[in-house]
């Protein structure tokens, strides 16, 4: 439903996304992770037709985002990460222009979202709070009941309260088949909603994985201590993913995979072992690795 394919913008200083591809299919939901700042609103413009790509391409549905963005209008709903409202209108006054813009009539669906979110749209946008002009937004974005969402850290500016009402509707809306991107920066957002996380990071995809990795562990972390140099150093001479080799604490931390424990087992039973750990990564621990200085993985210096 979502295609994109090794899109560019460079705007210079290191600003841009570059080379992002990723698909979102039919009923998914694709978690976008990454600080401000990262390339995820930049994403989300050019799928909107907003941008356009200097290479690479993005699609919607089929549809060319760039040349086809109106018809994409109609059938996406869209939550920018930052709320500008025109001052002039009242709330409804506004659902009301985006109604028609989309070639819509009165919606039912708006109205069931002001009462959900606790919202009335008679006052003037101008007066609003930061909240409610994103209750406002989430409510245009899914007028029409769009079988497509993107969403651009859509909890901002809410309440924990809000939050919480709209993660239960992003659920009930994954029930109903919707397909859903969803950027954010915020790990218990990503991981209660999303099936696929993928990490961007100064506008490159650097990670995807698979929501139940992160549920399970993204890995296996196992630090051993060893009882002499030598047990040490002829184990850290081995073929598994060492992440730490400290000869002052004779220790060494190795990622295992679950399919390679039985080899790991083997591998040290042979030797004299002090102590014995095992630590399960996740999302925070896995995403910090790539943006960590001094790229700790799991509690463990990254070499």
């Amino acid at each position: 439903m979502i295609n994109v394919n090794e899109l560019t913008h460079d705007y210079g200083h290191g600003r841009g996304v570059f080379e992002v591809s990723f698909d979102v299919d039919k009923g998914e939901t694709l978690g976008f992770l990454g600080p401000n700042g990262a390339g995820k609103s930049t994403t989300m413009r050019h799928l909107m037709g907003f941008s356009k790509p200097q290479s690479g391409s993005a699609t919607i549905d089929g549809l060319d985002c760039t040349r086809q963005s109106s018809e994409i209008m109609k059938r996406v709903g869209y939550l920018p990460g930052e709320v500008a409202l025109p001052d002039g209108l009242t709330g409804a006054g506004f659902l009301k222009m985006m109604n028609e813009l989309r070639g819509g009539g009165i919606d039912r669906r708006a109205q069931e979202l002001l009462e959900r979110f606790k919202l009335d749209p008679s006052g003037s946008v101008k007066r609003m709070s930061i909240g409610e002009k994103r209750k406002l937004a989430v409510a245009a974005a899914f007028m029409g009941d769009p079988e497509i969402l993107l969403l651009d850290e859509p909890t901002s500016g809410l309440d924990p309260i809000m939050q919480e009402e709209f993660i239960s509707l992003i659920k009930e809306e994954k029930q109903r088949g919707r397909t859903v991107l969803l950027s954010s920066h915020i790990f218990a957002e990503v991981e209660a909603l999303c099936d696929r996380i993928a990490i961007i990071k100064d506008g490159r995809l650097v990670s995807t994985v698979d929501a139940a990795e992160i549920r399970h562990g993204l890995n296996n972390i196992i630090t051993v201590g060893f009882e002499n140099e030598k047990d040490f150093a002829e184990f850290g001479n081995g073929s598994f993913d060492f992440r730490l080799r400290d000869r002052s604490s004779l220790k060494c931390s190795v990622v295992v995979d679950d399919s390679d424990i039985n080899r790991f087992i083997k591998a040290i039973k042979r030797f004299a072992i002090r102590s014995f750990e095992e630590h399960s990564v996740t999302l925070e621990e896995y995403f910090m690795h790539f943006y960590k200085s001094n790229k700790t993985f799991g509690g463990v210096s990254y070499a």
